[in-house]
């Protein structure tokens, strides 16, 4: 019997592709943006980050209690992500950018619509489909964020505190990805099951849409070749 990671990653195959082709993904991922639109990634990665552990306990606050293991599952991902919003702060410091403007400043559009859906989800609709979002946010990074990293740092030529968040995640999501398939292959209510899927393609598009509305600039590399 197929296990439901394998149906929730072919049933949202679209939508992730959809987000892997946007072209700021794509120059982002190959190290060709220009550090203002790496800048710029940073800032809005900052504003829907530093709700990460909100929204997970949020989501364990909302746990049934015949699913407490779901609620452990979510205190165990805060533990992995408390702070990592001051990374990205840091790293905007690294290069050169104003990381208290960015802290006080108001998020984008995209950024903004996001992360309201992800509460939306938790509050009004069924918390287990907060699981959507993690699928995209740590499924993408295991994708692109530590050959994102290593290509940009080449291309700019800043230092490797300047991709303290990308470098990390790449790395460290692989890991959660396969303590998420454990965890959403003990789904065992189809409704649950659904909403996993609905969610994660909702994701898919208000994450891309993020990137897709990025100021997209190309550093000197990108035009050499």
């Amino acid at each position: 019997m197929s296990e439901f990671f394998d149906r929730l990653s072919a049933e949202t195959e679209p939508g992730r592709n959809e987000l892997l082709s946007i072209p700021f993904v794509q120059h982002g991922w190959k190290g060709e943006l220009s550090l203002q639109s790496y800048l710029a990634f940073l800032g809005q990665a900052y504003h829907h980050v530093k709700h990460t552990t909100p929204l997970l306990m949020a989501c364990g606050s909302r746990v049934p209690p015949q699913m407490e293991w779901l609620r452990d599952a979510m205190a165990i991902y805060v533990e992995e992500e408390l702070g990592h919003q001051e990374w990205i702060l840091n790293d905007i410091n690294v290069c050169g950018g104003d990381a208290e403007q960015v802290r006080q400043e108001r998020p984008g559009e995209a950024a903004e619509l996001l992360v309201a859906y992800a509460y939306h989800t938790i509050d009004r609709g069924n918390p287990v489909g907060f699981l959507g979002m993690v699928l995209v946010l740590e499924g993408t990074s295991v994708r692109l964020a530590t050959e994102a990293a290593a290509n940009l740092r080449r291309n700019l030529g800043l230092p490797a505190e300047a991709f303290s968040y990308l470098s990390s995640h790449g790395s460290l999501d692989l890991s959660h990805m396969d303590f998420y398939r454990g965890l959403v292959n003990r789904l065992e209510q189809p409704a649950d099951q659904d909403s996993v899927i609905h969610c994660a393609r909702r994701f898919y598009r208000l994450y891309g849409d993020v990137f897709r509305t990025l100021p997209l600039m190309l550093n000197g590399a990108a035009h050499a070749a």
